[in-house]
């Protein structure tokens, strides 16, 4: 393998192939004649070719030293840049967050958190990938994303878990829907209802198939959507019944649109948090982040 080349020695030539001139060249950088030419021929041994010729009393590029000189110009601006880069982050408050979130909390959650955040961290770059808690604790592996504010995954040894609230899943019917009017669910009607639930792989749906399975009833003709609005929507619409936590429609059980009915006896409660990667040292903008997570969850602890 070639050994790399000087960044000195490309410096060095770059400007000798804008003067033309060892002795301005030497002048530019603060050293003698005797060690620029030193340098030059130093790098014509390294890439084993000719790179410049005298012409009169003017150094001129050879057909290598003109191709040379197309890669050194990139490599050098690809270093500057690089330096700034780094330079940027050693001062205060510059750096980046790179989030996982999930599509609910995105929605519900996050908007106040980074407006706060920003106020604190205005120069930090905030990217954000959303995702179910499945995709954000791959990602996590991957080292894609720093922290994650999902649900709390199963049996993840890998990850550190910082509990935000817990929330409790409840049926969601319209205002017309016979449970509403009765103001209680009949047991013996939970199997033959048309359900509207999020997405199959997200963990959610796995929680609810567990649930049922646990109270022999399998749920009956299943909307499979991507979005809390839309399944809402056609709640109120009277189309069918969903299972959502009651913090997430609480506008509209408030306008009494939608109505909120617990499943039964036996509660089905998730636990929302920030994920990371176990042993993880957080830095001060990660830790400002979950402060402000908790803050503004903190209405939504044991909200039903």
């Amino acid at each position: 393998m070639n050994s790399p080349l000087d960044s000195r020695q490309l410096r060095a030539f770059c400007v000798l192939a804008r003067t033309g001139s060892f002795t301005q060249t030497a002048r530019e950088l603060h050293l003698t004649q005797s060690a620029i030419s030193h340098s030059m021929k130093t790098l014509e041994g390294d890439v084993g070719c000719r790179l410049l010729h005298k012409l009169g009393k003017k150094i001129v590029l050879t057909q290598a030293g003109e191709q040379l000189l197309h890669h050194a110009a990139k490599i050098l601006q690809e270093m500057e840049g690089a330096r700034e880069s780094l330079g940027h982050l050693g001062k205060w408050g510059r750096g980046r967050l790179r989030l996982g979130v999930s599509t609910t909390a995105c929605q519900y959650i996050l908007p106040p958190v980074l407006r706060e955040f920003k106020e604190s961290f205005p120069e930090h770059a905030i990217a954000i990938e959303p995702g179910d808690t499945p995709e954000l604790v791959a990602s996590l592996s991957r080292h894609r994303i720093d922290l994650a504010l999902t649900l709390e995954p199963e049996r993840e040894p890998q990850l550190d878990f910082h509990l935000l609230f817990t929330d409790e899943l409840q049926f969601i019917v319209g205002a017309m829907h016979p449970w509403a009017q009765a103001g209680r669910v009949e047991r013996g009607e939970i199997p033959r209802q048309n359900y509207i639930l999020y997405q199959k792989k997200s963990l959610t749906f796995h929680l609810i198939g567990d649930y049922f399975r646990h109270e022999n009833m399998v749920l009956n003709t299943i909307i499979e959507l991507g979005t809390m609005e839309a399944i809402k929507e056609l709640v109120k619409l009277g189309l069918g019944v969903s299972i959502l936590a009651p913090w997430i429609a609480r506008k509209e059980i408030e306008e009494r649109s939608i109505v909120a009915l617990p499943l039964g006896r036996r509660k089905l409660q998730r636990r929302w948090g920030i994920i990371h990667q176990h042993g993880k040292r957080l830095t001060l903008a990660e830790e400002t982040f979950i402060g402000l997570c908790k803050t503004a969850c903190a209405s939504l602890s044991g909200n039903t």
